[in-house]
């Protein structure tokens, strides 16, 4: 295996790299990646749980949490543990015992329907060169009611002096439909003395909805230092409505010495209608590098054109180092819905690896006009992109009968097939390919580590004057209004009868990729049937929500699946070596830190409502026995 198999045991200890974990993504350019060497391979089957910590949530609002995920991730700062709970509370704990220093409860309306569930991914941190005292190091956090609060990173108490009262509400722009149509649920991030904030705003409900924009504010007075809106605006009379969205709702990424922030944005509104959004619009679906003084663009490459399928990027964009013919080159790792990795160069935006513009299929609904070709980067797709009526599954005859019924009466012509009336099939499905929880990089391997669903997602469109008779009649489906648009739209996951996935297992996959060559270096399950239906546990994978970390000592942690574990793979070649009981569904991404000689790997167990994971509060930390830690990892 070129590449990655011969970059094994690369030291980078001296590039500061995986040092702490002092931001959502383990640092800022979201390597997710730890120089921890106590857990490895060899000892790993002895890792067991050091501490819990219980936000009690469950019992305080148990009808909430029926809507939540609980998708934090914490960051270890002035000495403590730091995350938000759905309901965007933040907690300090010890990180030695697990025991709470702090708690900060902002008070948010339990009532507003969030459009994205109560998600609360995780908190930036900044800390002041010319400041002391009271709030000299801050916690930001965005909230679901849409307000950017500051706390003093030492006590959690408000900082008084940023916006008003130690707060700054965030205005969309127009009036929303209901209160939970517009939410932030990912963390801002922080270069200088600025904090830049994206949005979550509910899809598929109007043409003209509110817009994505990217907001800029002073990290010390809460004041609006600038704005970014993907949308490129028409002067009005031009005949076309004007669309919102294209908005970031997953983490960005920061290049402090650059002075760029690199954001994923999404697709513009509505999903599967683009008929009335006929002008370009580079900046949507779009990798986007921002001047962090101005906002302003200093390139961008996108990664679906005129997008009808609801592939935005939804995940961090990746800052690594890759070693390449002998040199380092900077460069930007992008996974996707698709199931695909751009991987481009950080100074340009041009791709470091190649991308091939391909002809994709024709035939949409009246009024719509689609893009002729998509890009297609040379990694090849870590989940299938197509399925056929002779790839369906089941597990009877009559079951898997039905899936292939299903199959044949849908359109599927393969990746980027247009949303039709007699329903169209979208593989990888809506939720991806990868999703939030990013990617992870071993520097010392070039290896990038991502783990992907693999369903099938059908889209129906339908006259717009049909919506409320669908509704009635596909009560238990998504039923999408797109108002404004000449079509409604109806999308379900493709199940037998069973309830199974239509298409072959694995429905979740863990993979290795060499970003030097972008060849798949292993390819392995993620998930069993255990907490989903009675009898043995099958390794059929499941759909994953969360992301992997990865440590120096040679292994990569993730929960994500929709069986209750937090797992532990061979970096080297994706063996599963070990997996540890969570008390509720485990759809966050672990974080690894050493605290006073000892190395912890900690997970957020609390459930996913909408994947329907076990619920709870837990926060869930795992180390070896005291006094057993063993040597360093040596590869």
């Amino acid at each position: 295996m070129h590449g990655a198999a011969d970059l094994t045991g690369r030291d980078v200890r001296a590039s500061g790299i995986g040092h702490g974990w002092t931001s959502y993504g383990g640092d800022t350019g979201g390597h997710r990646y730890s120089q921890a060497r106590q857990i490895t391979p060899a000892n790993v089957a002895a890792l067991a749980p050091a501490w819990r910590y219980r936000t009690g949530d469950l019992a305080r609002r148990p009808d909430a949490m029926r809507d939540a995920a609980s998708e934090g991730t914490p960051i270890l700062v002035e000495g403590s543990l730091v995350f938000c709970t759905p309901f965007n509370e933040v907690i300090a704990l010890d990180p030695g015992t697990g025991s709470e220093r702090w708690r900060f409860d902002p008070g948010i309306d339990l009532q507003q329907r969030p459009a994205n569930q109560f998600v609360c991914r995780g908190v930036a941190y900044w800390q002041g060169e010319d400041v002391e005292g009271h709030c000299s190091h801050r916690i930001l956090m965005g909230t679901n009611d849409a307000r950017l609060i500051a706390l003093d990173a030492r006590s959690g108490q408000r900082c008084a002096d940023f916006g008003e009262k130690g707060q700054v509400h965030i205005d969309p722009g127009m009036e929303l439909w209901w209160a939970g149509e517009y939410q932030v649920t990912s963390p801002p991030v922080v270069i200088g003395d600025t904090v830049i904030l994206g949005s979550a705003i509910s899809d598929n409900v109007r043409v003209v909805a509110p817009a994505g924009t990217v907001r800029a504010f002073d990290v010390r007075s809460g004041a609006l230092a600038w704005t970014f809106d993907p949308i490129a605006r028409r002067p009005s009379g031009d005949g076309e409505p004007v669309a919102g969205h294209a908005n970031v709702w997953a983490p960005m990424s920061v290049d402090v010495e650059r002075e760029l922030i690199f954001l994923p944005t999404s697709s513009p509104s509505p999903d599967f209608y683009g008929g009335l959004r006929l002008h370009e619009q580079p900046y949507a679906n779009a990798v986007v590098a921002l001047h962090a003084r101005t906002g302003e663009v200093a390139w961008s490459f996108q990664t679906v054109h005129h997008d009808l399928w609801d592939y935005d990027l939804p995940a961090q964009p990746g800052l690594y180092t890759v070693w390449k013919n002998g040199r380092p080159h900077d460069v930007v790792a992008q996974v996707t819905k698709t199931g695909m990795v751009f991987v481009l160069d950080r100074d340009s935006g041009k791709p470091f690896l190649p991308v091939t513009e391909k002809p994709v299929p024709r035939g949409a609904v009246d009024g719509e006009v689609l893009s002729a070709t998509q890009p297609f980067p040379v990694t090849p797709p870590i989940v299938p992109q197509s399925v056929s009526a002779d790839e369906a599954f089941g597990i009877t005859w009559f079951d898997r009968n039905t899936c292939r019924q299903g199959i044949a009466e849908s359109r599927s012509e393969g990746l980027f097939t247009p949303p039709s009336e007699q329903g169209t099939l979208l593989i990888p499905f809506t939720g991806g390919g990868a999703n939030w929880g990013s990617a992870a990089y071993d520097p010392a391997r070039n290896l990038l580590v991502v783990n992907m669903s693999n369903m099938v997602h059908r889209v129906t469109l339908f006259p717009a004057d049909q919506v409320e008779e669908m509704r009635r009649v596909f009560h238990d489906q998504e039923v999408a209004p797109q108002q404004g648009a000449p079509w409604g739209a109806k999308r379900e996951v493709l199940l037998s009868r069973l309830g199974l996935p239509c298409n072959m297992p694995p429905w979740g996959v863990i993979a290795g990729i060499d970003l030097a060559t972008g060849s798949i270096i292993w390819r392995r399950t993620l998930g069993t049937t255990e907490d989903l239906a009675p009898g043995p546990a099958l390794k059929l994978g499941t759909p994953n929500v969360g992301g992997p970390a990865i440590s120096a000592g040679g292994l990569v942690f993730i929960g994500a699946a929709m069986d209750d574990y937090l797992r532990a793979f061979d970096v080297a070649t994706g063996e599963e070596l070990w997996k540890g009981r969570l008390p509720a569904g485990g759809q966050a991404t672990p974080m690894i830190y050493e605290w006073q000689g000892r190395q912890f790997v900690v997970i957020y167990a609390g459930g996913h409502a909408r994947l329907g994971t076990r619920l709870g509060d837990y926060m869930v930390a795992f180390a070896l026995p005291e006094g057993g830690q063993g040597g360093e990892y040596q590869p």
